[in-house]
């Protein structure tokens, strides 16, 4: 670090630095103690000097502070700064941070007045489905608000049965199943088709699986999925599943011989 007797032009004191970054002393020198940032140079009197160039590292790690980085990880990302190419590479990573900053702010938004909505709609407090809306919505689970429809047994039922990937893995199950129910729908394939009893036995299977076995709670969910005003595109496309799977699902019971939801009547 070079030493100078008085302040020579180009330079000015850590006050001043914190000054025009509208920072503190203190911290100026803290990120000197942690090796994110030293003074250019030193006066003989021992006062720290900075340089223009000092600021923009500056402006650098106050950015990258604000995006939530760590001082490990500002350290890990500051720039060298000695060409154009270098300061135009600093700012291009910058501002690639600060895009994916803002895409996480809009999703955490999003979820906000998502769960907003759904607290208004159930018009009671229930902290345990507040949470449970909230990491559905984390997951981007389109179906978070069916949550609201739930009792507490079903809830339980459902925190016990599938931890974050199995639950994942079993919505994406199940909504690939319905986009063939669909389909299906389109194409005007008979209930009694061949092809539509494959797609409805393993669509029962699914309901099996997420009842583990557990009839007694068919009329739950029978009561659940009665849709018969759909409010948005989820429920639009379940009431199209609902409708078709109807018909195909009696055809499919009298195969079997047995109606399960008539046993738990």
């Amino acid at each position: 670090m070079a030493k100078y007797r008085a302040i020579p032009d180009g330079y000015m004191t850590v006050g001043e630095a914190a000054k025009k970054m509208g920072l503190t002393v203190r911290t100026l020198q803290y990120y000197d103690t942690e090796g994110l940032l030293s003074p250019s140079a030193e006066s003989a009197g021992g006062r720290r000097l900075y340089t223009d160039k000092d600021l923009i590292t500056l402006h650098q790690i106050a950015s990258l502070k604000s995006l939530g980085f760590s001082l490990n990880d500002i350290k890990q990302r500051l720039i060298s700064l000695e060409t154009p190419a270098d300061v135009a590479d600093a700012l291009t990573k910058q501002a690639d941070d600060i895009r994916r900053k803002i895409e996480q702010l809009t999703a955490s938004l999003t979820a906000v007045e998502r769960l907003k909505a759904e607290v208004l709609q159930m018009q009671t407090v229930n902290f345990k489905k507040y949470a449970d809306i909230i990491v559905n919505l984390q997951m981007n689970n389109d179906s978070y608000y069916l949550i609201k429809h739930f009792d507490d047994d079903t809830l339980d039922h459902i925190r016990k049965r599938f931890d974050k990937e199995s639950g994942l893995n079993f919505m994406d199950r199940f909504h690939c199943l319905s986009d063939k129910i669909v389909q299906l729908q389109k194409e005007h394939v008979p209930p009694e088709s061949e092809k539509c009893q494959q797609v409805v036995k393993e669509y029962w299977g699914l309901i099996m699986e997420f009842t583990n076995g557990d009839r007694n709670m068919l009329p739950k969910l029978m009561e659940i999925g009665n849709i018969d005003t759909a409010a948005n595109a989820w429920e639009e496309r379940q009431k199209t599943v609902n409708d078709y799977l109807e018909p195909a699902l009696q055809i499919y019971f009298s195969k079997l011989g047995a109606d399960p939801f008539e046993e738990v009547e």
